[in-house]
């Protein structure tokens, strides 16, 4: 495995018995740096689901091959961390196998995702961006989200205000209660504040997540 300290340059072979160092590896580095908890397990999610494509897929058969992960900060604080092999795996439908649950994790986890195929090889590429999103009040109570499961799937009880910049945040929060699209998820609007622009996003991302594993979401305002 091949380290260079500024930023993250990782090469492995394609074998599941790395996997594990190479996510505690980049959990150090992002600790390193200065990364929160939250952050981290987020990241090391996502960049895990890539990895574990390339080491199940990019080789079949007895054909052996290498995988790297190469991660940076860049000046505006996004994380972006680039998993890259040189074989050629196919994503399964996500409503069928584990593995396309977990794309749908993975696209959930960061705020950004990019996968380039091509005869050469897979590049995905994961954007998280740093600038944590503050607590919004509304008179003296944060901005929060209580999930209750039910018989029927969960409920989440979204309180406060919810501007643009929580968008992304309330997504992974929604996206999480739902495991990623494979539970039926309700959201409960009915105590969201007068700001509230970061809601019709997130909303439509999780739906979307929700589809592509054969459930929805049921949003109620009253």
């Amino acid at each position: 495995m091949l380290v260079h300290e500024d930023d993250l340059a990782l090469r492995f072979p394609a074998d599941p018995h790395e996997v594990g160092p190479v996510r505690h590896r980049l959990r150090d580095w992002l600790r390193a740096g200065g990364f929160d908890e939250d952050e981290a397990d987020d990241l090391v999610l996502a960049v895990s689901e890539a990895i574990n494509n390339s080491v199940e897929h990019a080789y079949p058969g007895s054909a052996r091959g290498t995988v790297e992960v190469n991660a940076r900060v860049e000046p505006d604080g996004t994380t972006q961390v680039v998993v890259i092999d040189h074989g050629q795996w196919r994503v399964p439908p996500p409503a069928l196998t584990m593995r396309g649950r977990g794309l749908l994790l993975m696209r959930e986890s960061v705020d950004e995702v990019e996968i380039v195929r091509s005869t050469s090889g897979t590049t995905v590429s994961l954007r998280r961006a740093r600038t944590p999103v503050r607590p919004v009040t509304r008179g003296t109570s944060e901005c929060d989200v209580q999930v209750h499961e039910t018989s029927s799937g969960v409920v989440a009880v979204v309180r406060g205000n919810v501007p643009a910049e929580a968008g992304p945040s309330l997504r992974r929060t929604l996206t999480t209660a739902a495991r990623g699209g494979t539970v039926p998820l309700t959201v409960d609007l009915s105590e969201v504040g007068a700001e509230k622009s970061g809601v019709e996003r997130a909303l439509q991302d999780v739906a979307e997540a929700l589809g592509a594993a054969g459930n929805r979401l049921v949003v109620r305002t009253l």
